[in-house]
């Protein structure tokens, strides 16, 4: 019974560890102090034509997580988080890689994992639009 428990805290340990997703952030230009956005008002874009105005870069962003524990949505996720406290207002998504299905059954039978997903994003700060001050009497 001892052994079937010791076997479970590994296991355990090993789905925690594994499920958990990172980000990495390489940040770009001038460090400005902006005021941070709360993740989840963080916007996403699929392509910078989308952004229909000015911007700064701010960051360069990777995300990781094993395939099996983790979603699109999760890494997206731990993007906005990573962008927030850089001060982005938005990320500019890029490539979501997956791990072959052989590298995940191959990884889960060996390893008990089933190979690294990984998603690639820029961070941004969308300027607030200026009015022009403008007197439409002519």
């Amino acid at each position: 019974m001892r052994k079937i428990s010791i076997y479970l805290f590994f296991l355990i340990l090993v789905v925690f560890v594994v499920a958990c997703v990172s980000t990495k952030a390489v940040r770009l230009g001038e460090r400005i102090s902006r005021p941070r956005t709360h993740w989840q008002k963080i916007q996403v874009y699929r392509t910078a034509d989308q952004v229909r105005a000015n911007y700064d870069e701010i960051a360069l962003l990777v995300t990781s997580g094993d395939s099996l524990w983790t979603s699109e949505k999760g890494m997206w996720n731990s993007m906005k988080k990573k962008a927030s406290a850089m001060g982005a207002n938005a990320i500019i998504l890029d490539a979501t890689s997956e791990p072959s299905a052989a590298t995940k059954i191959v990884g889960w039978f060996l390893f008990g994992v089933g190979g690294q997903r990984k998603g690639k994003a820029v961070a941004i700060y969308i300027h607030p639009e200026k009015s022009t001050g403008q007197n439409m009497d002519g």
